[in-house]
């Protein structure tokens, strides 16, 4: 049975409104949520701080539906950066669970796929993408295992949100081929929750097969988790970095007894 998960839940400091968002997660089905610290470092005065504990919303974890077992909920940082220098790697990240970054132009898109130590990639939801997804970024950011997040709680508030949302997810669908993608709610209120399989139907809209709509809440979920744990050890960067080559001549050469090797060069 799938396992789903909503990565996007928007942080408040109204404890009830969190804790109603969540429960409400839980009885949709959702085994896993991640609450969202969204930091804006465009404004003034924004600054990367550590995320609330989760064990401070609930004495009891909520149960989730059709399953046994209590709901897990991670803290997840989103970075709005309009300049590199607005993203820099910082000890405040390893609190979190998970980290995303909001580029705003397309030379920190191209960044955030090929250089940032991050786990999503977010795609403009509330306006019109400012630029285009090209192939090569994209797909530098699938090898390194990065995924990328549509939100569609927008397309659920405007109508115009509505079509920039299915707008920019679709053009990304062109350059990922439905590769790496998460679907996440961004929700603030119990009501803009929508169940498990309401989103996968969903996706058909922003461009998604039926099979890529599920993984897009599941599977491809299970795999940014496990990016973001492995981006948090050493071990993380080596398994990111293994790379299958052939064996160089250097090295094959240093693989032949030192005996043999003698013979060869008294042969040349």
């Amino acid at each position: 049975m799938a396992v789903f998960m909503d990565l996007n839940i928007t942080y408040t400091t109204d404890k009830k409104r969190l804790r109603s968002v969540i429960e409400t997660a839980a009885h949709l089905g959702y085994s896993t949520v991640a609450i969202n610290y969204v930091v804006d470092l465009q404004q003034k005065k924004q600054e990367i701080g550590k995320p609330k504990c989760v064990s401070e919303l609930f004495d009891t974890f909520p149960i989730v539906q059709g399953k046994s077992r209590p709901i897990k909920v991670l803290n997840r940082l989103t970075v709005v950066a309009s300049r590199a220098a607005h993203f820099k790697p910082l000890r405040e990240y390893k609190a979190y669970d998970l980290v995303a970054a909001y580029p705003k132009t397309e030379t920190l898109f191209h960044a955030a796929c090929m250089e940032f130590t991050i786990d999503i990639i977010c795609v403009a939801a509330t306006e019109k993408q400012p630029f285009f997804f090209k192939r090569s970024s994209v797909e530098g950011a699938i090898e390194r295992g990065v995924f990328f997040e549509v939100s569609y709680t927008p397309a659920i508030r405007d109508s115009t949100m509505r079509r920039h949302t299915i707008a920019n997810a679709l053009n990304l669908m062109e350059a990922c081929k439905g590769k790496n993608v998460i679907v996440t709610s961004g929700a603030g209120k119990p009501l803009e929750l929508r169940g498990p399989y309401d989103i996968a139907n969903l996706g058909l809209l922003f461009g998604l097969s039926e099979e890529e709509g599920k993984a897009a809440i599941s599977t491809n979920c299970r795999a940014v988790h496990l990016h973001g744990e492995m981006r948090k050890t050493a071990l993380g960067i080596v398994h990111s970095m293994k790379n299958e080559q052939p064996l160089t001549e250097r090295q094959e050469e240093e693989d032949v007894p030192a005996s043999k090797r003698a013979k060869i060069e008294m042969a040349q």
